[in-house]
């Protein structure tokens, strides 16, 4: 069982999220995307290490009954440890409780590593979104659209 506690986040942790958003992605989220996020009242959770660095992170936008998972992102030097498995675990509680039908997410078709963990944590491909994410200049991919019923 994991030590750490999944805590919620704002504005004032957006430095910390920066370097651990541009380490494990392609195409990071920038300064703006969080603070519109922070700014939309979001809701952010993130997992520290015992030093209060953010090891993981999550943003959840409501959507009438259901809840988008918009990112959900974990430092790379921590990956393989569970951390997302947590965070989507405490995504579904925090959803049941605030009375959330379901979670919806997109994911690059690519993604075989975290297809399998969103599988393991019960939810289904219900479509594709075409080019979807950009790979380079010239390139796009295919986001998988899962939903989880709550």
């Amino acid at each position: 069982m994991l030590s750490q506690q999944v805590s919620a986040l704002n504005m004032a942790d957006i430095d910390c999220l920066l370097p651990v958003e541009e380490q494990a992605h392609s195409h990071p989220w920038t300064r703006g995307h969080f603070t519109d996020s922070f700014v939309a009242a979001y809701a952010a959770f993130g997992i520290r290490n015992t030093d209060g660095d953010i090891q993981a992170y999550m943003f959840l936008m409501p959507v009438l009954e259901e809840l988008h998972l918009l990112n959900i992102t974990v430092q790379p030097a921590s990956q393989g440890r569970g951390l997302a498995r947590v965070l989507l675990d405490f995504m579904q509680q925090y959803g049941r409780e605030q009375g959330f039908e379901s979670v919806l997410l997109e994911v690059r078709r690519s993604n075989a590593r975290a297809i399998a963990v969103y599988q393991s944590a019960g939810f289904a491909e219900i479509g594709k979104r075409k080019n979807y994410y950009p790979v380079d200049a010239h390139t796009r991919e295919d986001a998988i659209v899962m939903r989880k019923i709550l």
